[in-house]
């Protein structure tokens, strides 16, 4: 039953927003796929692209794509910990929290790097177990963590994770394939680094890279918001104008967080629980001090959920030992908060999507490639004119040059609302 609702939930969460829930890099994501075996760009890896353009041959274009592969992903990771008998009431629960249902909805990489990370979690509870070992550990476990990286570069943290688990437990019969591994896994990114970035953006790592992007306080400030959103149960967004019901989403999460680790010291840790923390911890703590040297989005649900996704699956196992089906209420709550949320922010996609069609087809922009004229990335409030293009006409990219507005094929936010009235909702 918690698996039907979330499933519907999820359908919910996309159709009723103004947008279909997309973001700024959503943007990239599907003109990638539009364009591809182009190269559009080396700031993602080709793994969700791919997967949104293999979808697109059966008839979906790029946005309803990228929502099948969200469905699909949820209901891989309930049917396989099912059948493989691996953390499945736990998954349920997980599946269930509004942080992941929201993941599951979005037009984002996360969305197909959830499922892989689960495969990546199985296998090493196999090594671990003895159940699987030699040459076909190493081979399973370095193809698992290539593919990670092909989804995401965030999962160098967890190559990274995987080989120091090896280093530092060395003296276990386990510990060779997680070494051997890692350094596979490590040997990947460098000629992916090479061959890959560099022969298509050669100044790509250069212009990411720069030292000291944001002050220590700053960054503290955000991991602390970071963390509490991520670890809160029912609600992961805060509110951005401020206020007390920050004070009550933080508490919440912040309370959790100390219920994670008092659980977590007074059950004991099996091995593969060990290891699941391990890498949950370690992909935090990197995800942190990258941003000292290479600019990303302030830490929230949606940058941490690879790495919260172990913690999460052994805390729902310790609590289910404590407080047996009892623990199903935390998924029927987030449910419920899932469901309030949704409704008091509730937009429209659908008669958005039709009004920003109809309006592309009178203008003959619908199968163009198009332009839309932003005056800073900061404007967030404008570019969700251009979200909701992207999910029509995948082909649009972002231009900050004044000129290019007296182009017919280049949009501003002015252009479109002065034709039609978009539906809008307060909350993202």
């Amino acid at each position: 039953m918690l698996v039907i609702i979330t499933l519907v939930m999820t359908i919910f969460r996309f159709l009723l927003n103004e947008k279909g829930r997309v973001n700024p890099d959503s943007i990239r994501y599907m003109r990638f796929a539009h364009v591809f075996p182009v190269i559009d760009n080396t700031t993602t890896p080709l793994g969700y692209p791919v997967a949104i353009k293999f979808f697109t041959f059966f008839g979906f274009d790029e946005f309803w794509s990228s929502k099948a592969i969200g469905i699909l992903a949820f209901s891989f990771i309930i049917l396989f910990t099912w059948q493989k008998k691996f953390f499945f009431r736990e998954s349920v629960i997980l599946c269930s929290l509004f942080s992941f249902l929201s993941i599951f909805s979005y037009t984002m990489s996360e969305t197909l790097i959830l499922p892989f990370v689960f495969l990546f979690l199985y296998i090493s509870t196999l090594i671990i177990e003895r159940k699987l070992e030699k040459t076909k550990a190493v081979f399973y476990l370095s193809l698992t963590l290539i593919a990670l990286y092909n989804i995401r570069y965030s999962s160098l943290f967890i190559i990274g994770g995987t080989g120091l688990f090896g280093l530092v437990f060395y003296k276990r019969k386990y510990a060779l394939p997680f070494i051997i591994s890692g350094i596979a896994g490590g040997v990947f990114v460098i000629l992916y680094k090479f061959l890959f970035i560099d022969y298509f953006n050669e100044n790509y790592i250069n212009e990411a890279l720069e030292i000291g992007l944001h002050p220590t306080s700053q960054l503290l400030t955000e991991l602390f918001q970071g963390l509490c959103t991520s670890f809160n149960p029912f609600i992961h967004i805060s509110d951005p104008a401020g206020g007390k019901v920050n004070y009550a989403i933080y508490g919440i999460g912040f309370i959790n967080i100390f219920a994670i680790i008092y659980t977590f010291i007074k059950c004991r840790l099996s091995e593969t629980e060990a290891f699941f923390i391990f890498i949950g911890t370690t992909g935090i703590i990197c995800s942190y001090f990258i941003q000292y040297f290479y600019s990303v989005n302030p830490i929230d649900y949606r940058l941490l959920a690879p790495f919260s996704l172990p913690v999460w699956l052994v805390y729902f196992r310790k609590l289910f030992q404590i407080f047996k089906f009892k623990t199903y209420g935390i998924g029927f709550l987030s449910i419920v908060s899932g469901m309030l949320f949704t409704w008091l922010s509730k937009g429209n996609y659908l008669e958005n999507r039709r009004e920003m069609k109809h309006f592309l087809q009178s203008e003959k922009l619908d199968k163009i490639p198009l332009r839309y004229y932003l005056e800073t990335t900061e404007d967030l409030d404008k570019i969700q004119v251009a979200e909701l293009i992207s999910t029509i006409n995948a082909n649009i990219s972002l231009t900050f040059k004044p000129e290019d507005t007296l182009r017919r094929t280049t949009l501003t936010r002015y252009k479109v609302l002065q034709k039609i009235k978009i539906d809008r909702n307060k909350y993202q």
